[in-house]
């Protein structure tokens, strides 16, 4: 009994609000993957930004943006400005 909670304190939830499910819904194949795979270490999706290049996720982890091409490449160094 105590093993199972115990697990259920370690197990993270992950609550998504109606606005970030239609964020991942805007997300290509690849990018869902390498959202996915940046989630698992605090990102969350913020917002998408689309020109005539393409789409670009911005994800966010404590004001620390990364940001994943239409082909899934990840930067976690951008050169960009997020406005508070």
């Amino acid at each position: 009994m105590q093993a199972i909670m115990e697990r259920e304190v370690l197990l993270e939830r992950r609550h998504y609000t109606p606005e970030q499910a239609t964020l991942w819904d805007k997300l290509s194949l690849a990018q869902k993957f390498a959202a996915s795979s940046l989630t698992q270490f605090g990102y969350n999706l913020a917002f998408i930004r689309t020109s005539t290049t393409g789409s670009l996720a911005v994800l966010l982890c404590d004001q620390n943006p990364a940001t994943i091409s239409d082909d899934g490449e990840i930067n976690t160094s951008p050169e960009i400005v997020i406005r508070p």
